[in-house]
């Protein structure tokens, strides 16, 4: 009984430091490292000048981002209601149609930078949905916090600034 004792308190004591460094190995972690992974989407806010808000892509946001740890990125993200195009055919598509899925949708990727120092995330755009982004660079402050990311659009393309709230993907 007494070796069943010792064995137990030898393996939760390996089991503490092993947590104890896991935690530590974590805080040590550069944001860089912490940001690398996928992402999916809880949020897309347009927050006007007043503080209102109005959900970019619906109430339900689709979709997810991919940080692959050595610069590269991509991104896509869209209403989770967007309509089925009634041809099924995409190339045959509505006016109505295009337009639902241009305004409600967004997608892009490159490469990014992340500013340990002033906690800013900068996407180097080399293609987008959006043709007007290719090859620009936006810079956006965030905030990581556990499994959660969050950051800022300081000037959306809907006008106001954009507040994007993802959860690491499991």
């Amino acid at each position: 009984m007494k070796h069943i004792h010792i064995v137990t308190t030898v393996v939760r004591s390996g089991l503490f430091g092993l947590a104890l460094l896991s935690g530590v190995a974590l805080a040590q972690a550069s944001l860089d490292q912490q940001l690398a992974g996928a992402w999916t989407y809880v949020s897309v806010d347009t927050v006007r000048p007043d503080g209102s808000r109005t959900p970019m892509y619906g109430a339900n946001p689709r979709g997810l981002v991919i940080f692959d740890g050595h610069g590269h990125y991509a991104l896509v993200n869209t209403r989770g209601d967007l309509p089925k195009y009634e041809s099924n055919d995409r190339m045959k598509g509505s006016v109505e149609e295009y337009r639902a899925v241009v305004q409600g949708s967004i997608a892009h990727f490159g490469t990014y930078v992340v500013n340990e120092a002033d906690k800013t995330l900068t996407f180097r755009i080399d293609t987008s949905t959006f043709p007007n982004w290719n090859g620009v660079e936006q810079r956006r402050p965030f905030v990581l916090t556990g499994d959660e990311l969050r950051w800022t659009t300081p000037a959306a393309s809907g006008g106001g600034s954009g507040e994007v709230v993802l959860k690491r993907a499991k």
